[in-house]
């Protein structure tokens, strides 16, 4: 009886021990980080816009962690599992004081959402074949191509391409229910998730600020339905468009049943392409997005009309907003077989961004420097695929009543997975 018992508990600590490994395999963990350096050969005086004569020249440095994201998941069998991303902004929680170009330069603190960090995803999944998934909770929306594509070794420059960082929200995440899959060379996403909100849109951001909250919740008076396809059937190819629709007026506290609001719904809808290849040594990307508002003067006289103290910008806002960006780079590490047999890249690079969030205004003119265009040349080593060294000189260029906007900027990055 010894022996038998001595046998049945040596099995059950071999059992035990092999769950423990088993639940330390499905339990995955990685994320991205970023270091930044920039000085930039221009004014940061508040007024730089409005009176840009007295402000020629100048300049000032930066130095950011513009994005520190750790990822877990964990894998509980027969298809289900659940991913979260805890994202730190700036190196701290989502609240900075800054001062308001369009508000005689006031100290205003900007709440971008509420809580002390950043949950930027946490959603359950039940996977039931390859071709279908069906996610809740927390997710990013995959409008663009930065939002679909946002760790930093998935754009060349130190920082995210601008045109599509000022007009959406990016990374884009929210509560939501989605499903997707791939078949073939096709793969897919629908999701439907709360409207954004009208009374956090501005000028120089568009909706930048919409899905935000500076609530405990969010509000979803209004509802919205965002989709994205890509296809692979060229060799090295990702062509990928995606579409979002939704109402935004009525996706506030603030009231809003005033008879002279009747049939005004603030609909946000937004196109986007976006292609990626990769080949000869070649990498290259680009995107292109147009959006529109209804109600865009209705909307902007409301949002200035709102109390000093409210969370809107009190700013005019465009009915129409444009970006486009294109950049490709050469692998010359690529062209030494040394070197590419140890897996490294050097790619030299260059980038053009031309965006505007007033591309077109219902009642009144649009500010001209929120149009602008931008011309980046720089490196990226990757001395490892996890890690990348990153430099680059960018030029802005506004319209010719204002001053460009040249910098050098310097980061390092990561995006892998630790286990």
């Amino acid at each position: 009886m010894t022996a038998f018992a001595d046998n049945d508990g040596l099995a059950d600590s071999v059992a035990a021990i092999e769950k423990k490994i088993d639940a330390w395999g499905r339990l995955h963990v990685g994320g991205y980080g970023e270091v930044a350096m920039s000085r930039n050969f221009y004014s940061d005086n508040y007024l730089r816009y409005s009176d840009p004569e007295h402000y020629q020249g100048g300049s000032h440095g930066r130095f950011d962690l513009p994005h520190v994201v750790i990822y877990l998941g964990y894998d509980f069998g027969k298809g289900w599992s659940f991913s979260t991303e805890i994202e730190f902004e700036h190196g701290g929680p989502e609240a900075a004081v800054e001062i308001e170009t369009e508000e005689a330069g006031e100290y205003e603190t900007e709440v971008e959402r509420g809580g002390e960090v950043a949950l930027e995803q946490f959603y359950i999944q039940k996977e039931f074949m390859p071709q279908l998934r069906v996610r809740a909770g927390m997710q990013v929306v995959p409008i663009g191509a930065t939002n679909a594509h946002h760790e930093p070794n998935q754009f060349f420059g130190v920082y995210r391409p601008e045109g599509e960082n000022t007009i959406m929200p990016c990374t884009w995440h929210e509560v939501s229910v989605s499903v997707s899959g791939r078949a073939g060379d096709w793969s897919y996403m629908a999701m439907f998730l709360p409207g954004l909100d009208s009374e956090r849109f501005g000028n120089q951001s568009w909706i930048h600020d919409g899905s935000a909250s500076p609530f405990e919740f969010k509000i979803a008076n209004s509802y919205a339905f965002a989709a994205r396809v890509d296809n692979y059937s060229v060799k090295g190819l990702r062509f990928g468009v995606s579409a979002y629709v939704g109402n935004s007026f009525r996706n506030t506290l603030y009231p809003t049943e005033s008879a002279k609001n009747d049939g005004v719904h603030g609909t946000v809808s937004i196109l986007s392409a976006d292609i990626r290849y990769e080949g000869h040594n070649w990498l290259v990307r680009g995107s292109g997005d147009w959006g529109h508002l209804s109600d865009a003067a209705h909307i902007s006289k409301f949002n200035i009309s709102m109390p000093k103290k409210s969370t809107s910008k009190r700013q005019e806002v465009a009915s129409d907003a444009v970006a486009a960006g294109i950049e490709a780079g050469y692998d010359i590490f690529g062209l030494m077989p040394k070197m590419r047999a140890s897996g490294q890249k050097f790619y030299v690079f260059g980038r053009y961004d031309y965006y505007d969030s007033m591309a077109r205004m219902e009642s009144s003119a649009s500010l001209g420097w929120c149009g602008r265009q931008k011309v980046t040349a720089g490196i990226n080593w990757f001395p490892l695929p996890q890690i990348v060294v990153k430099a680059d000189y960018s030029y802005g260029i506004l319209k010719r009543q204002y001053n460009n906007e040249p910098s050098i900027n310097i980061g390092v990055a990561y995006a892998g997975w630790f286990k």
